[in-house]
């Protein structure tokens, strides 16, 4: 069992967290918060900003793909020691594409750290679909823990009956609902039309879900949900200290779809504050303001759709770095006209080597990365790359990113960087792709709003990883075992400080 760490001064077990809800956006630029701060409510985004410890510089400074970053706020570690390198990969052993899951999960999380604690604490998490939720929780998910996961859309197979509330919940709140539903503009003239209608074609029903999924209605449906769990299971009242984490997946969708600055990205940040403004609002009732206290933070960015006209030079074919790196091996190696298959799998940003063939030539892998990382930079729109020798073609902190984005055992032989701006080519000619180490994919936003933290602008530089420790040291308990990250004292208010009250840092304009 984890202890708590230390011993409280005087005072301090009152100032130690009893209720705190964790939201997460899948994606959430940073930027947004001060881009559209003129268009937000006093009382949703904009009252974390005034009143919490606000780091407007917060960096998810590796693979910035929605299952890495959750897994690396969980664990306050980069995937190269939680191994959730992306949202899916290549297994070698296997042969085949394997997605992220709780069971590849090589760190203990914060949930974990805090259910070993003493004083019987209790963790709740939530997310659209099962997934997300369980990458959260970690490879601990099982009995009471697995229970704690409420999901929106139910999940097959799941051997747990859900709660009564839950089965109510979601029959009165089925997607079904918002068949043909249009999405209104917020903040527009009268009678403005709709920015999407949720179209509803019985013989694709795929489209009409992924318009709902990417949509603000998913959204408030998450946030209801949300609400929901914090009275249906009475969490405010919960003997010991409660975590309750929300994972939102609908921003992340719509961006998939229409890039990081589509008005309609605008838009679902506007839906967004209404709905923190009415989870801040649920909870000053019960448990009641000073009882509580609310993080925000995303498991990264994203990217700008290139414009039509520049669409062809920023989006990379896989296949074709595939094919233009097994080319140049076959150019450099084969001797005879049999041109051999040197590439195994390209998996935006891992490429896979076949070591059967360089085995059987007697090929040196090392050389092999090398000549294979080299030929990447002749595809237009390939930038950097980094080898599992450790060798990289850049220096510094862009070499640190993408070795903490580097796990030895599932990331192949190879990793790429595009050119700014650069996605992958699929969706038809359209939509965006993460997991970039660009500020654009890497800045999030982290605010933490409570009692005890802080009331400050803190625009030092700080990371994901420091999120998990943080926290712990919030509710007096030892940090995850792998935890590379740092405890952000200034978000917090030492003990002699921490129910004095401290004015607005400012009043919006």
């Amino acid at each position: 069992m984890v202890a708590a760490v230390g011993l409280p001064r005087t005072g301090a077990a009152a100032d130690s967290i009893r209720l705190c809800v964790l939201v997460i956006a899948e994606q959430f630029r940073s930027d947004y918060l001060e881009r559209f701060e003129s268009l937000l409510g006093q009382e949703g985004l904009r009252r974390l900003m005034n009143q919490g410890a606000y780091f407007p510089d917060c960096r998810m400074a590796a693979s910035s793909f929605s299952s890495s970053g959750i897994a690396t706020i969980a664990t306050g570690a980069w995937p190269s020691a939680h191994g959730i390198v992306a949202d899916s990969w290549f297994d070698v052993e296997t042969g085949e594409a394997v997605t992220a899951q709780p069971a590849k999960l090589q760190a203990p999380t914060l949930a974990s750290s805090l259910l070993a604690a003493p004083g019987k604490p209790r963790v709740a998490t939530t997310s659209l679909r099962r997934g997300p939720a369980e990458i959260w929780a970690g490879d601990s998910v099982s009995g009471d823990l697995q229970k704690s996961i409420y999901e929106f859309q139910p999940s097959p197979g799941y051997a747990y009956a859900p709660p009564d509330w839950l089965r109510a919940f979601r029959e009165a709140n089925a997607a079904e609902k918002w068949k043909n539903a249009q999405w209104e503009p917020l903040r527009t003239y009268a009678g403005a039309p709709p920015l999407r209608t949720l179209v509803d074609v019985p013989d694709r029903p795929g489209e009409f879900q992924a318009l709902f999924e990417a949509s603000p209605f998913a959204q408030a449906a998450q946030f209801d949900l949300l609400r929901t769990l914090l009275a249906e299971e009475k969490l405010s009242e919960s003997e010991g200290p409660a975590l309750v984490t929300v994972i939102l997946s609908p921003m992340s969708l719509l961006g998939h779809d229409v890039g990081a600055e589509s008005p309609l990205m605008r838009e679902m940040v506007l839906h967004f504050d209404r709905q923190i403004e009415l989870t801040l609002e649920a909870l000053d009732k019960s448990p009641g303001r000073g009882g509580y206290s609310l993080v925000f933070t995303a498991a990264h960015g994203a990217p700008e759709a290139p414009p039509p006209g520049q669409r062809h030079g920023l989006a990379l074919d896989s296949e074709n770095v595939a094919r233009t790196i097994n080319q140049a091996l076959s150019d450099f190696y084969d001797v005879s006209p049999v041109k051999n298959r040197y590439v195994e799998r390209y998996v935006y940003p891992f490429l896979y080597l076949r070591h059967s063939q360089l085995n059987r030539y007697g090929i040196d892998p090392r050389q092999a990365r090398r000549k294979a990382a080299e030929a990447a930079l002749q595809v237009p729109g390939v930038a950097a790359w980094y080898t599992a020798d450790g060798e990289c073609s850049r220096a510094g902190a862009w070499k640190n990113r993408m070795a903490d984005s580097f796990h030895m055992s599932r990331c192949g032989d190879l990793m790429l960087s595009y050119v700014p701006g650069a996605v992958e080519d699929f969706a038809g000619g359209r939509g965006v792709s993460y997991g970039s180490l660009y500020s654009y994919d890497t800045r999030v936003p982290l605010i933490f709003y409570g009692p005890r933290f802080r009331n400050a602008v803190i625009e030092a530089a700080v990371e994901s990883i420091d999120i998990a420790p943080t926290l712990a040291r919030a509710f007096r308990v030892a940090p995850p075992a792998a935890s590379l990250g740092r405890v952000l004292s200034r978000a917090l208010r030492s003990e002699d400080t921490s129910t004095a009250k401290q004015p607005p840092r400012r009043t919006g304009r």
